[in-house]
Parts: structure tokens; C-alpha cells; sequence
């Protein structure tokens, strides 16, 4: 950029002697800035988006000091303490260009609040709350996962880096009761019965399983603030404030002073303070809908505040997003989920995408099979509406491809298929999801395999494919978002294209090609002449006769309009 920027000024320069000046350094003037156009990146859409799903423990370590934090020195089972991963390591990967090399432009990060002190034995071993799904205080991070500064200034980075941030909440239910965890009052809380999954009514007012109390989110009857809660927060020195802050809130809003309000409360408040883009909601599926409505709308209240304070970090216009993890929810099923007795539709209940269990499973189909249904049902049933989908996560035993034995095809499914992604971190870099000693889901949460991607060159290739694919992705909301067609059976081309207000976006795909010489199918979506970049290998071919030729050993192509 700097080297056309210094030959437009010489330019001007030299014809500047020419009697009709003002118009030669219009035209100067105007190529810069086409120039300059042809480098902006495409615009953010939600349902094309490329999110990188993390736990804050086990990617990376960047301050050793808050690795041992609340005298949580217990002998935990293997993969079920507290290892090291934090706020820091995130916010360190972001400025080394890690997630950009992936073409990465939401982050996802396991619940950051302060956890249970104490250790529990939930049956697979002595463990600790590393995983942030056992919430003791809504107000306040844990301190093994760093500070509130530490958070806003993650947030503030990938904001500069153009990547948006999704918190991991969980509304449902607290942690478990320890000796040093006492349980919330029972006006807050359900201590039993625990879940039967058989009809709407015993899937949400119970308990997930034994010792994981549930909140009381049907009720709308006020309750006071508990006492252990009230100490804690004296004990910090922020009593005070936490209470006018409530008193402002509900004065606004003129809801009754029931659990959930306090929660949604507590919850978008790092909306409102920091600016986060959105929410992945945990166990969506065991709490009553209108709750999530609720939540929703505060939420887009706290991130309008926000913008309207910070008009300069401003991304763009996206509304506050929503994701929510209804489990065993699939496209297929398509607006409702069957609870058996009553169906729900979690989307007219502030959720803008339900996350996919359906992909794991669909991603033995073929390509055409796998892209053209996806395509079909987000046009129609879920037309305004996406899905997240995923091949590997934190708690599904049963992944995709566990044993990374087709890392590529895993790559072009996920980051190929209609709807928004969701790598898993270690999806691109072959991290192990088998390690000996570790039972249940302690197996899929090992540490980042940061020295592998050093040390093993097969680990590094894998991850050079996943970027170009990402970033491909990235580039273009057509893939994401876009209507897929079938361009060509053999070799497989297909093509996606897609339009928002002004913006239009189309790229041609090939898979599963022969090494060497090949020809791709391109008529009827780009017309003879047509220079195209094939992104895969970075170079410019032609469309001829409605083909476009290529020599090289990649089993891919990556189609898109070459810039002038």
C-alpha cells in the first residue's frame, strides 16, 4: 500500500507541469482511492461468521502469576484442575495474529466469572471449576482467569484487530455445594428434582444432575440478596456501589426483584461497561424462553448504551447476537424444538442462531449433499435466522473425526458448509482429543498443543490449510451466508453468492480435484473474460469458454474476483 501510495504522489508530481493540473490530480486522487477500496476487507455478517470456540484455561498461559489463585492446591483427576490458560493468552494470541491467520473474526471463550473455590467429586474425579460453568459470584471474575481490566482490554484488542467478542454465560444454575460454597437461599434456587428429559416441565424446573442447584427463573416473586453474597461483597469493599447499581436498574426497567432479573442484570453489565459483541448461552434449553427474550433485551439495551458512549470503537451496525446451545438441537428440526409435550421457538425468544448438533453426524454425506441441504433450509425455514455449526466442541464424546485422522475434510466441511462456523480450539492444529487417564469430557479439554505446531511439521501443514481456507471464509460472507449451487458433478464445482443492502459477494469452490491439470466449470456464474484469483494456490486465471484452467496439485480451488 505504502509503494502505490508513493508512486500516485510522484505521479502527481511529474504531471503536475501539464496545463490541465486539477484534473490530472483528480484522477490521481481518484485511483488511490480505488486502489484503497479494492483492500477493504468485506463486511461482518453474523450468519457468516468464523468463530473460534475456546476454554480461557487451556489456551494459553500469559501471566503465570494467577496460575494458583483461592488456595486450590487439591489433587484433582487428570484434566480437571486449573492448568494455566487465561484472559492474558487470549488477548497476547490476538496481537500475534493468530486468530487473523485463521481467518477468525469472533472469539468464543468459556464462562470467565468467579467460580467455586473449593474442588467437588462429580463422579469422573476430584475437579475444579476451570471450566467456568459453576458460577459462586456473577459480579466478578475469577481471579485464575485474570481481572476485569484484563478483560476490557481483550475486548479493546480484538475490537482493533476487527474481531468481535462472545461471552460464554450461564443463567441456569450456580455451582455446586461445597463446605467453603454454601447453596443460595432456596427462594433462589431448585436443589431438586433432577432432570428426567422427558417432557418441557421436568427438562426445565430441575436440576441438571445432583448438586448443581437451578435457578429459579419461572418466578416472578421478589427475593432478597443473599447474606454470603452481601458479606462478600462488604468484604470487597463494594457493597455500596453494587446496590445503587441495582436500585438504578430496576428503577429503569420496573422489573420485580426475582432471581433472573438480578442475573441479567449482573450479566449485561460487561456489556455495558465493555462492549461485548454477544452471548453464547449455556443449557438455553432448561430455562423457561421467555427468560432468554428478557435477557435479549437488555442486552441490546446495554450494547446500544455503549455504542452511543463509545461512538468511535464502533464496529458496525450489527445488533447484539445471541447464540444459544439447546441441546440436541439440529437444523433439521428447523425453528421449534420438540420437548415432546410443547415446542419452542427459540428464535422469536432473542436468540438470532442455535448452535448445530446436527453436523457431526451429516459431515459423513457427501459435499453436494451436506451444502445443498444446509442452503435449502436456511432459505426457507430458518430464512433471517443461522446456525452455528460445529464438528468438535467441549462436551460432545462423540466428534467428529476424534482421532484427527481427516483433518482436511473436516476443515472443508465446517468452514464450507452454509451457516456460521465454529472451530473448536485444536481443530486446526491435530490438538489430541484421546489422552490417556482422563474420563468424560476431560478428554476434549487438553492444553493447547502450542509446541506441536512448532516441533511437528504434519501439525504445521494442517494448520497452513485451515488458515487458507479461513481466511478464504472470511473474506467472503458468501460462504457462510450465501445460496449454494451445484456448478459442475465432475470434478465437483459449486458456487455461493449473496447480497446485503449495497453488497454483493460470489466465489466459485472446487473439491476433490485431480492433481495436475484440471478444468472448472464456472459458466453461467462468471462470463468469459472474467479474471478470477484462485486463492488456494494465489493465482489469476481467465474464464474461457466457460472454464477456467488450472495446473497444480491441490485438490481445492478458491474462486473469487480478481482485484484490479
Amino acid at each position: 500500500m505504502k509503494k502505490r501510495l508513493l508512486l500516485a504522489v510522484l505521479l502527481i508530481f511529474f504531471l503536475s507541469c501539464k496545463e490541465n493540473k486539477n484534473e490530472v490530480v483528480k484522477e490521481a486522487v481518484t485511483t488511490l482511492e480505488l486502489s484503497h477500496k479494492s483492500e477493504l476487507k468485506a463486511p461482518f455478517f453474523w450468519d457468516a461468521a468464523n468463530i473460534y470456540f475456546l476454554l480461557t484455561d487451556r489456551f494459553f498461559n500469559g501471566d503465570t502469576l494467577n496460575d494458583l489463585t483461592l488456595n486450590r492446591t487439591k489433587e484433582t483427576a487428570v484434566l480437571r484442575g486449573f492448568i494455566g490458560g487465561d484472559i492474558q493468552g487470549i488477548t497476547q494470541k490476538i496481537n500475534e495474529g493468530y486468530f487473523t491467520d485463521l481467518g477468525v473474526n469472533a472469539i468464543w471463550f468459556s464462562p470467565i466469572v468467579e467460580q467455586i473455590h473449593d474442588n467437588v467429586d462429580e463422579g469422573t474425579g476430584s475437579t475444579y471449576g476451570y471450566h467456568g460453568y459453576w458460577t459462586k459470584d456473577w459480579t466478578a471474575l475469577d481471579p485464575n482467569f485474570g481481572s476485569k481490566k484484563d478483560l476490557e482490554i481483550l475486548v479493546k484488542t480484538a475490537h482493533e484487530n476487527g474481531i468481535r467478542i462472545l461471552m460464554d454465560i450461564v443463567l441456569n444454575h450456580t455451582g455446586p455445594v461445597t463446605d467453603i460454597d454454601p447453596v443460595w437461599p432456596e427462594e433462589w434456587v431448585h436443589t431438586g428434582p433432577i432432570c428426567e428429559f422427558t417432557n418441557y416441565e421436568n427438562t426445565t424446573n430441575c436440576t441438571l444432575v445432583k448438586n448443581l442447584p437451578d435457578i429459579v427463573t419461572a418466578s416472578d416473586v421478589a427475593v432478597e440478596l443473599p447474606d454470603a453474597l452481601l458479606a462478600k461483597w462488604k468484604e470487597e469493599g463494594r457493597l455500596s456501589s453494587e446496590l445503587d447499581e441495582l436500585q438504578v436498574f430496576f428503577d429503569r426497567t420496573e422489573y420485580p426483584r426475582a432471581p433472573r432479573f438480578y442475573i441479567i442484570k449482573w450479566l449485561t453489565d460487561y456489556v455495558n461497561d465493555l462492549g461485548i459483541d454477544g452471548f453464547r448461552v449455556d443449557t438455553a434449553k432448561h430455562v423457561d424462553e421467555k427468560t432468554w427474550k428478557e435477557l435479549y433485551s437488555e442486552a441490546s439495551h446495554a450494547f446500544s448504551t455503549w455504542k452511543r458512549k463509545h461512538p468511535t470503537e464502533v464496529l458496525d451496525d450489527n445488533p447484539f447476537y445471541m447464540v444459544g446451545e439447546v441441546y440436541g438441537y439440529g437444523i433439521s428440526s428447523g425453528r421449534e424444538y420438540d420437548f415432546g409435550d410443547k415446542k419452542v421457538d427459540y428464535f422469536d425468544n432473542g436468540f438470532h442462531s442455535l448452535i448445530n448438533f446436527e453436523l457431526k453426524d451429516d459431515a459423513n454425506m457427501d459435499y453436494e449433499a451436506i451444502f445443498s441441504k444446509y442452503s435449502n433450509l436456511l432459505y426457507t425455514e430458518l430464512e433471517g435466522r443461522s446456525v452455528l455449526n460445529y464438528l468438535t466442541s467441549h462436551d460432545d464424546s462423540k466428534p467428529y473425526d476424534k482421532e484427527r485422522k481427516n483433518p482436511y475434510r473436516s476443515a472443508n466441511v465446517l468452514l464450507l458448509t452454509p451457516g456460521a462456523s465454529q472451530i473448536y480450539y485444536g481443530d486446526e492444529s491435530l490438538r489430541n482429543l484421546t489422552i490417556e487417564g482422563a474420563q468424560g469430557d476431560a478428554t476434549l479439554r487438553s492444553f493447547m498443543n502450542w509446541g506441536e505446531l512448532d516441533s511437528i511439521p504434519m501439525n504445521r501443514q494442517v494448520l497452513g490449510y485451515w488458515q487458507k481456507l479461513g481466511k478464504f471464509r472470511s473474506n467472503h460472507p458468501a460462504i457462510g451466508a450465501g445460496r449454494h449451487k451445484r456448478l459442475s458433478k465432475n470434478p465437483y464445482v459449486f458456487s455461493r453468492s449473496y447480497s446485503n443492502g449495497e453488497f454483493k459477494d460470489k466465489v466459485v469452490v472446487g473439491l476433490e480435484l485431480p492433481k495436475g491439470k484440471k478444468f472448472l466449470w464456472v459458466k453461467g456464474f462468471f462470463g468469459d473474460g472474467t479474471k478470477l484469483h484462485e486463492a488456494f494456490s494465489d493465482t489469476v486465471v481467465t474464464v474461457e469458454n466457460g472454464q477456467v484452467f488450472l495446473k497444480n496439485d491441490f485438490d481445492i480451488a478458491l474462486l473469487e474476483l480478481a482485484k484490479n
